[in-house]
């Protein structure tokens, strides 16, 4: 679990949050309640200004420039999150670098393939990563992922009604890889319990470059060493076509997440697989570094 230690401020302020300045938003729990809250943290200070509601309460208004006032509290002792709501929809995209492909012996896809994850799968920065019980080849996958702020017909480029962006770590269980009936089990390689790590924050786009296509680099680390590296605007499919596939079947909300893809160097390729005790680290330039530990192997 990620706790942040600061001196105590002021209990209460308003903070203006204007269209074209850059903020990272956490959900967060209350150390005085355990209560789960949004809220604008600045590390620096030390602050989390709350936010009022889900995302779909404050995001859009955020988004097109209005004001948010707030709470300001003390992170000392707050808790960061997974950045969602358990009533949040978490899509993934797969198949999207081709270095990834090519070292596993693929072709280019002539189109997007996707698939849903439940709430349960999730876990926030500092969580353990579940080794399942019915995994063997547990895999690690470092992905940016969009974090939807408005409804995708709010403005034609469908970047420009994204919330922010935040890291994720889409772990795979490559012994439930293959379908008994042919083809990919994506259910079993990407739906199990507490097997999902998000965090630490969404940052918003203004501070990555503004809407559009973001060139960011990703990277992994498997006890300190490095496994994954790549940018982001080497993806096959571009984050507005990946929008518009999930929006044209499956209308996005405010608070969605959406797991882009992931590159060359999982464990798949080499067979260096995850264990238990082995801490990872998943990072997105100027986004953050999100840590966590897989368990023992589930009995």
């Amino acid at each position: 679990m990620t706790y942040f230690n600061f001196h105590t401020i002021v209990p209460l302020s308003i903070v203006p949050m204007m269209s074209g300045v850059a903020v990272k938003i956490a959900r967060i729990a209350l150390a005085e309640t355990g209560d789960a809250s949004w809220a604008v943290v600045d590390p620096q200070p030390g602050t989390a200004t709350l936010l009022d509601g889900p995302p779909a309460d404050w995001a859009p208004a955020l988004l097109s420039g209005s004001t948010a006032a707030g709470r300001v509290l003390s992170l000392d002792t707050v808790r960061l999150l997974a950045p969602l709501e358990p009533t949040s929809r978490v899509f993934g995209v797969g198949a999207n670098y081709l270095s990834h492909l090519e070292k596993l012996g693929h072709a280019r896809p002539s189109g997007l393939v996707a698939y849903l994850k439940p709430f349960s799968a999730i876990v926030g920065p500092g969580e353990t990563i579940r080794y399942p019980k019915v995994c063997t080849q547990l895999d690690f996958e470092i992905e940016l992922v969009a974090v939807v702020g408005r409804p995708m017909s709010a403005h034609r480029d469908p970047t420009a009604n994204l919330l922010g962006y935040t890291v994720g770590n889409d772990i795979s269980d490559r012994s439930s890889m293959h379908s008994p009936i042919g083809g990919f089990d994506l259910f079993g390689m990407k739906a199990q319990d507490a097997t999902t790590p998000v965090g630490p924050w969404i940052v918003t786009p203004d501070e990555l470059g503004g809407p559009g296509q973001p060139e960011l680099a990703i990277s992994l680390r498997v006890d300190g060493e490095e496994r994954q590296r790549d940018v982001t605007s080497q993806m096959i499919f571009s984050v507005a076509e990946i929008l518009t596939y999930l929006d044209d079947r499956v209308s996005l909300r405010p608070g969605d997440l959406v797991f882009t893809g992931t590159t060359h160097g999982v464990g798949l390729e080499d067979g260096r697989l995850l264990e238990p005790g082995s801490v990872v680290e998943s990072e997105v330039q100027d986004v953050g570094v999100l840590r966590n530990v897989v368990g023992p192997r589930s009995q």
